[in-house]
């Protein structure tokens, strides 16, 4: 071999190694995507984050959620028991604190909730004198409360449920005690109350089981009637504490094509599914039912059975793939909860269970279905 030859040979052996070398690297940079990542042209995804989390107590749990979600809600400190627990005396601080940790990660803040018949504290209804106040003093507290709320986080929260669970299972509207003063004229008011506040700001009606065809009928009949008057609602909420067989993926899909018909977005909300027996028939989320605990409905209690594991990852897989071929309707999936171990499920309707709910274990590892999420994402 000439001198010339072997020249040529080692360049080309150079460039092949130099080759081989940034091939290798790349590989090794690149990195798996996130869910964010994987669904960033799909829609947000979310989760709830509870008080501990937000004063920073589980930084290992504030990890999980800064590298997969772009959305946050507040699982129960934005609610009126908890942030104005005694009349006119408001406190703010956990819930800066969240809205603080959205802003500053880059995440979409909404907001839960304005009006509710649970969770509302009982001074709201009553009078100096423990007694039932009037319709107009109702209505008055009612225009205070959100106006102080939504006003406080004006162009930092930019969605926000309005009305919470005014429907009941049959279509009816729930007689609470916000419909027994004002009738249902409380839910056009709020809405209206809330667009006083932040005319820029989406608000959603956020209710559960809204794949009951005879509930789905009384949302969109409750909605059409609020546009017919022109009231500013922008979206319904559809909360989705679902379990193995229930609702049908057909049913629930067609409350999203229902509600998206309105001219509304719709959001997944409150998602999670429990893999443990039902104590009732009723499948809702009603929080004020609960159960005597027994053993038979705890049947996983240090871990769960690889057949219910692989179940539970094909039926989350399964309502993931009716979000994304509904992506164009739907503006954010959320999951109720960070990790396994902070689920409310645990506790409801039974206390003391062992639940696995959510996408992340309690050692903060994503599931399986994970991955596969990732996956049909990507195509």
């Amino acid at each position: 071999m000439n001198y010339l030859s072997s020249l040529i040979l080692i360049a080309i052996l150079l460039v092949n190694c130099k080759s081989d070398k940034s091939e290798d690297v790349a590989q090794l940079n690149e990195k798996p995507l996130k869910l964010k990542e994987a669904l960033a042209d799909k829609f947000l995804i979310g989760t709830a984050l509870n008080a501990r989390q937000i004063a920073g107590y589980h930084p290992e749990e504030l990890a999980v959620v800064r590298e997969n979600f772009n959305s946050i809600v507040a699982e129960n400190c934005m609610k009126s028991e908890r942030l104005v627990a005694n009349q006119d005396v408001y406190d703010f601080t956990t819930s800066d604190k969240f809205v603080n940790f959205g802003i500053e990660n880059n995440m979409v803040v909404h907001g839960h909730t304005l009006i509710w018949h649970s969770q509302t504290p009982k001074w709201f209804f009553k009078d100096s004198l423990d007694q039932e106040i009037t319709r107009e003093e109702l209505i008055q507290r009612m225009k205070n409360h959100i106006h102080t709320v939504v006003t406080r986080y004006k162009g930092k929260i930019k969605t926000w449920d309005v009305v919470n669970e005014a429907v009941l299972d049959d279509g009816t509207l729930r007689k609470s005690k916000f419909y027994n003063l004002l009738g249902e004229d409380f839910i056009k008011m709020a809405f209206e109350f809330a667009h006083e506040a932040d005319p820029e700001a989406e608000l959603y009606y956020n209710d559960y089981s809204t794949a009951v065809p005879e509930k789905r009928e009384g949302i969109v009949r409750m909605v059409k009637k609020l546009q017919e008057q022109g009231v500013p609602i922008h979206g319904i909420g559809m909360q989705g504490h679902v379990g193995m067989d229930y609702p049908e993926l057909e049913e629930f899909e067609k409350s999203i094509t229902a509600f998206a018909n309105l001219g509304l977005k719709v959001s997944i909300t409150e998602f999670d599914i429990t893999v443990l027996p039902s104590p009732w028939k009723n499948q809702g989320a009603e929080v004020s039912a609960n159960f005597q605990y027994k053993e038979a409905m705890n049947p996983y209690p240090e871990k769960l059975p690889d057949t219910v594991s692989n179940a539970l990852n094909q039926r989350y897989l399964e309502f993931f793939k009716l979000f994304l071929k509904h992506h164009k309707k739907i503006d954010k999936v959320t999951l109720w909860g960070v990790n396994d171990g902070n689920s409310w499920r645990n506790d409801w309707p039974v206390a003391g269970r062992t639940d696995y709910p959510l996408l992340f274990d309690r050692d903060n590892k994503p599931k399986s279905v994970v991955d596969s999420i990732i996956a049909i994402a990507k195509k």
